[in-house]
C-alpha cells in the first residue's frame, strides 16, 4: 500500500506519442553506437552488420515483454512495479522489486557516469585534455549540467526531449548520407557461406562478445515505461513508443555501421578511438570533423538526459509505496517531479563519474542488470498471466509464450558472454541487496520478519 499523504502533489499526465518516443530513442542513441561500432567490428570483422541485428532481435522480442507489463501497468518506476506485482505484493515481489532499485542506486549514477566520461573523451578532439584532471572536470560539469536541466516540469522536459532528438536525427541523417555519397568498400550484408553460415557465426564466441556491445547501445526502449505515470493514454502510446523507438533506432544503428564501414573498411576503423570524427574527416575534411564531434557530444548529452529522467522516477515509485527510504517520495511542490530521487541518483553520478573508466562499466552494467530485471521480469510475466489471466490487458504480444522463452534463453546467453567477473560482480550486488532488504524488512517488521 502507498504510503503518500494525500495532501502529497502527485505526477502529472503530459507525455505525448512524440514526446516519448524522443525520449526512448535519444536514451537509446548515446555515446554507446559511437564508442562501440569499433570494437563490434573488431570482434566479427566483416560480418559486423550481424551483431547490429541480433542486438535489434533482442530489443523486439523484450519490447514486447515491455509492451504487455507497461500498457497493462502504467505507473511510475517500470520494473519495480511489474515485478512486486508479479511476485506478490507482499513476499516475494517485495524482494524482487527492492533488488531492481537497489541495483538502481548503484547502476543508475554508473550509467549516467559512463556516458559523462565517453562525453569527455569525444570533447578531448575538440580541446585536447592533457592533464589527468581535465576529463573529470568535462565529465563532473556533464552531470550537474544535466541535474540542472533535468530540474523542472515534465511538460517542459517533455519540449527539452524533442529538441534534443532532433539533434540525433540530424547527427544520424549526416552521417548516413556521407556513406551513400561517398561509398568506396562493401559491406557484408550475409557471410560468404550464405544462410548455411549463419548457426556458426551466431552461436560463435566472437558474436557473444559482439552482442553484448550492441545490446548496449540499443538499451532504453523501455524508458517510457519509468515515466508510466506521465504518460497520456499510456495503454496505446507506451507500447507504441517502445516499437517506434526499437525500429527506428534499429534502421539507424545498421545504416551508420554500413556508411562507416562503406568510408573506412572495418580493419582500419576497428582501431579508430574517434570513428565518427575520422569517418567524417575522410569525407568533408577537419573543418567538418570538428562540427560532427559536436554533434556526438550533442547526442551523448541528450541520451544522459533521458537516462537520468527515467531512472529518477524509479527510487521514488518504490519509496512513495512505501518500500525504501521515505526521503525518495518527496515530489516538488510546485514542479511536481521526484526532485530528492533526481539529487541523489545525479549526485552519486557525479561522484563516479571522477572515479572510473568508461572501459570498466560496460559490461559491468550489462551484467547487474540482467538477472533480475530482465530475465525476472519475463518470468514475471508468465506468472501474472497465470494469476490474473489476459482479458484485462491492453496489449497482448503475438505468439505467447515463445517471445518470453526466447528472451529468457538469450539474456542468460548474454550474461554469460560479459565473462566470470562481470558475471561474479552482478551476483554480488544481488546478494549484498539481499541482506539489505533483510535488514530493512526487520526494522520494518515486514515478511519475512512479520508478527
Amino acid at each position: 500500500m502507498a504510503h503518500v499523504d494525500p495532501a502529497t502533489p502527485t505526477l502529472r499526465r503530459n507525455l505525448g506519442l512524440l514526446q516519448a518516443t524522443a525520449l526512448n530513442m535519444i536514451d537509446m542513441v548515446g555515446i554507446g553506437p559511437f564508442v562501440t561500432l569499433p570494437l563490434v567490428m573488431g570482434f566479427m570483422g566483416p560480418y559486423f552488420l550481424l551483431a547490429w541485428l541480433v542486438g535489434a532481435g533482442l530489443a523486439i522480442v523484450d519490447g514486447l515483454i515491455w509492451s504487455e507489463l507497461g500498457a497493462a501497468h502504467p505507473e511510475a518506476g517500470g520494473s519495480y512495479r511489474f515485478l512486486k506485482l508479479a511476485y506478490g505484493e507482499h513476499k516475494w515481489g517485495r524482494l524482487m522489486s527492492f533488488l531492481y532499485v537497489w541495483q538502481t542506486l548503484v547502476q543508475a549514477p554508473l550509467v549516467v557516469a559512463s556516458g559523462a566520461i565517453g562525453f569527455a573523451q569525444y570533447f578531448g578532439y575538440l580541446v585536447p585534455l592533457t592533464a589527468w584532471w581535465q576529463p573529470k572536470l568535462v565529465s563532473g560539469i556533464t552531470v550537474l549540467a544535466l541535474i540542472a536541466l533535468l530540474y523542472r516540469r515534465i511538460e517542459d522536459i517533455g519540449r527539452l526531449g524533442v529538441m534534443l532528438w532532433f539533434g540525433v536525427l540530424g547527427l544520424m541523417g549526416w552521417l548516413i548520407f556521407g556513406g551513400i555519397t561517398h561509398s568506396e568498400h562493401t559491406v557484408a550484408w550475409m557471410p560468404t557461406g550464405g544462410f548455411s553460415a549463419l548457426p556458426g557465426i551466431l552461436l560463435s564466441a566472437a558474436m557473444g562478445q559482439a552482442a553484448v556491445k550492441t545490446i548496449y547501445s540499443y538499451l532504453g526502449y523501455y524508458n517510457v515505461c519509468h515515466l508510466g505515470a506521465e504518460v497520456k493514454e499510456p495503454h496505446k502510446l507506451i507500447p507504441r513508443s517502445i516499437f517506434l523507438s526499437i525500429l527506428g533506432i534499429m534502421a539507424l544503428y545498421l545504416l551508420l555501421n554500413w556508411s562507416v564501414g562503406t568510408v573506412i573498411p572495418w580493419q582500419e576503423a576497428q582501431h579508430s578511438e574517434f570513428i565518427v570524427s575520422t569517418f567524417v574527416e575522410k569525407i568533408y575534411g577537419a573543418t567538418a570533423a570538428k562540427l560532427a564531434t559536436a554533434l556526438v557530444l550533442w547526442v551523448a548529452f541528450a541520451s544522459l538526459f533521458a537516462v537520468l529522467l527515467g531512472y529518477s522516477r524509479i527510487p521514488y515509485a518504490a519509496a512513495a509505496d512505501g518500500e525504501f527510504l521515505p526521503l525518495f517520495a518527496k515530489v516538488h511542490p510546485t514542479k511536481r517531479f521526484p526532485h530528492v530521487s533526481l539529487l541523489i541518483l545525479g549526485g552519486v553520478g557525479f561522484v563516479f563519474s571522477l572515479l572510473f573508466r568508461l572501459g570498466e562499466v560496460i559490461s559491468a552494467i550489462l551484467a547487474m542488470r540482467i538477472l533480475v530485471q530482465f530475465v525476472g521480469q519475463a518470468i514475471g510475466l508468465v506468472l501474472l498471466r497465470r494469476r490474473r489471466g489476459t482479458a484485462h490487458l491492453p496489449f497482448r504480444m503475438p505468439l505467447y509464450p515463445l517471445p518470453v522463452i526466447v528472451a529468457v534463453v538469450v539474456w542468460l546467453g548474454v550474461f554469460w558472454s560479459t565473462g566470470a567477473t562481470f558475471m561474479l560482480s552482478g551476483l554480488a550486488v544481488i546478494a549484498a541487496g539481499i541482506v539489505a532488504f533483510l535488514l530493512w524488512s526487520r526494522q520494518q517488521k515486514r515478511w519475512p520478519f512479520a508478527e
